[in-house]
């Protein structure tokens, strides 16, 4: 039983959904617009103020979509109206990011720099504060995209278990592993 799929999802005021041909649904907000294409099965109701999914069956696979097209509708109502942000932290001697628009240029201790392009749909911004590792934030209304291009950059350096070097989340705790030890 999909307790996710059954929770309807709360419209909020200047938000409007749209059902299209081809089962797409549109939604529009103050922050931007965001589409997604659902399965033929799932039935999608807007009522007053409360979007509710359905399912016709109780099949395994009804029951999977029935919540994830639940979930991805409620990100997709919460992006357009508040909006998503990640945080980056960039931990090793000489680390370094600095970007032009949407250009990230990233100094990760390898013989060259590494030029990446954030896509045109995310913000970012990069800052630097004495005694503090260097931080890249994103912010945009698509939370599988934002989450994409964070994945993207962490593996540009994923962080090691020995001295922590690396890209990883703000406020993310690494597990450390105890390095080799002394002669006995």
């Amino acid at each position: 039983m999909s307790r996710i799929g059954k929770k309807p999802v709360e419209i909020p005021q200047g938000v409007s959904i749209t059902l299209g041909a081809g089962n797409i649904v549109t939604v529009k907000g103050p922050k931007g617009e965001l589409k997604q294409t659902v399965d033929r099965d799932i039935t999608i109701e807007v009522k007053d103020n409360t979007l509710e999914v359905g399912r016709p069956t109780d099949q395994i696979r009804h029951r999977a979509m029935h919540g994830l097209y639940r979930s991805l509708i409620s990100n997709m109502v919460k992006g357009v109206t508040e909006g998503y942000s990640k945080k980056l932290e960039l931990v090793g001697v000489g680390y370094k990011a600095a970007n032009q628009g949407n250009i990230l240029d990233l100094a990760l201790g390898y013989s060259h720099n590494i030029i990446f392009e954030i896509p045109s749909e995310l913000k970012i911004v990069t800052s630097q504060e004495k005694g503090q590792n260097p931080m890249i934030t994103l912010e945009g209304v698509d939370k599988q995209l934002l989450g994409q291009v964070c994945a993207k950059i962490k593996g540009l350096r994923k962080s090691e278990p020995y001295k922590g070097k690396g890209v990883k989340f703000a406020g993310e705790v690494l597990r450390r592993k105890a390095g080799k030890s002394a002669g006995k």
